[in-house]
């Protein structure tokens, strides 16, 4: 059964500001990961069972069992990807792009038992061949916190706020 991240309430919850400001270094790190292309170590950040998933732009909070997503794969496909993007293989990432990732307004809008309801807006630059592609949106994640403090995701999921994806028409790197 697919893991689907609640829409996150318009207050935070009261989470101390050392915990957002950990989830805010995770996700800056994060981001070094992929605008790097260090997609094995990004994999690492994920728990055996977790996800990721873009929704498609017309059903932003649409229904993983029942609605078309752009992606969603599970620990098992993500490797796959993974795996695909960093061979010549992936024609539309090779060479590969350069992307930009830019995270801001990090919100953790709830912190029980060791699991993070977490949502932050998202700015994705990817160049290539001249062209510039922007994916705008928010993210809305389901970390787990491990007794030591780090985090995994259960849930990585990436909503679009575009209307299409016109006119690069595809979501090619990892959001």
């Amino acid at each position: 059964m697919a893991t689907q991240a609640p829409t996150p309430p318009i207050a935070p919850a009261n989470v101390p500001d050392s915990l957002v400001r950990s989830v805010e270094r995770y996700l800056y790190e994060e981001a070094e990961l992929l605008d790097t292309w260090r997609l094995h170590e990004w994999l690492e950040l994920f728990a055996p069972h977790g996800q990721y998933q873009v929704p498609s732009t017309d059903k932003p909070d649409g229904d993983p069992a029942r609605d078309l997503f752009l992606i969603q794969d599970d620990r098992f496909l993500l490797e796959q990807r993974v795996n695909s993007l960093l061979t010549r293989a992936a024609h539309a990432e090779y060479p590969h792009s350069r992307t930009r990732h830019l995270i801001t307004n990090v919100r953790v809008t709830d912190a029980t038992d060791g699991r993070l309801t977490v949502t932050a807006n998202f700015a994705v630059y990817r160049v290539r061949s001249g062209t510039v592609d922007t994916y705008v949106g928010q993210y809305r994640h389901i970390l787990l916190q491990d007794e030591d403090g780090s985090f995994r995701y259960e849930l990585r999921k990436s909503v679009l706020d575009l209307d299409a994806l016109h006119p690069h028409g595809k979501v090619s790197v990892i959001l």
